[in-house]
């Protein structure tokens, strides 16, 4: 044999494992998604169902960020009152 026919026989199983390992993985994706009850036919729902998650899953955090926000500022706020109030009070005497 010559070394472009030991190359054409090496592509050419690579090819056949490669198709066989696509096909297997579809089938597991296929069958893991139809134990959790999920159809072929429902890509549509589910991809909408995902995006109505991120979509959640952002308003969450930034409703976090603008809590942790509002926080600092109260706690800010309620010490430069204390200090304001201190202040007032040593003058005052």
């Amino acid at each position: 044999m010559t070394q472009e026919e030991i190359k054409a026989v090496i592509q050419e199983v690579l090819a056949e494992q490669k198709q066989d390992h696509d096909e297997l993985v579809l089938k597991t994706i296929s069958t893991i998604l139809t134990s959790f009850g999920i159809e072929d036919d429902d890509r549509k729902e589910i991809r909408a169902d995902f995006l109505h998650l991120r979509k959640w899953r952002k308003s969450v955090e930034q409703a976090q960020s603008y809590t942790f926000k509002a926080v600092i500022t109260v706690i800010a706020t309620g010490f430069a009152g204390a200090v304001w109030m201190g202040i007032k009070a040593a003058m005052g005497k």
